[in-house]
């Protein structure tokens, strides 16, 4: 199995920044494209990022275009989410999985991020 780890989430006031990220242990890192989601309070997990395997493709949840990006480092096994001009609606426990899914990779706990107004 492979492991995800995210980390980099803080309280930070609405129009702040941070910059997440998610590594992955074992060495298939580089061969699936791979996402950010965010399940904010009383809400459903949404989708907030996509990362080609290779990273030269990205694709963003219309409310965040523009504020956030999103990237990787295959040498590291390490994708990053770079979220600027955030919003109280951002306020999420964020995670980083496969898109599409594979089976053989366990979910971290996430990175809680919250947006003071």
């Amino acid at each position: 199995q492979v492991q995800l780890v995210e980390s980099g989430g803080g309280l930070v006031p609405a129009g702040g920044s941070l910059r997440l990220s998610c590594v992955a242990s074992g060495r298939t890192f580089r061969d699936y494209a791979m996402a950010f989601f965010r399940q904010g309070p009383g809400m459903e997990r949404e989708w907030v990022a996509g990362i080609s395997s290779d990273g030269g493709s990205t694709y963003y949840l219309d409310s965040v275009k523009g504020r956030f990006t999103v990237s990787r480092d295959n040498a590291k096994n390490t994708m990053y989410l770079q979220m600027n001009s955030l919003k109280p609606e951002d306020t999420a426990v964020y995670y980083c999985a496969p898109d599409p899914p594979a089976v053989h990779y366990v979910w971290g706990q996430g990175t809680q991020v919250t947006v003071s107004s």
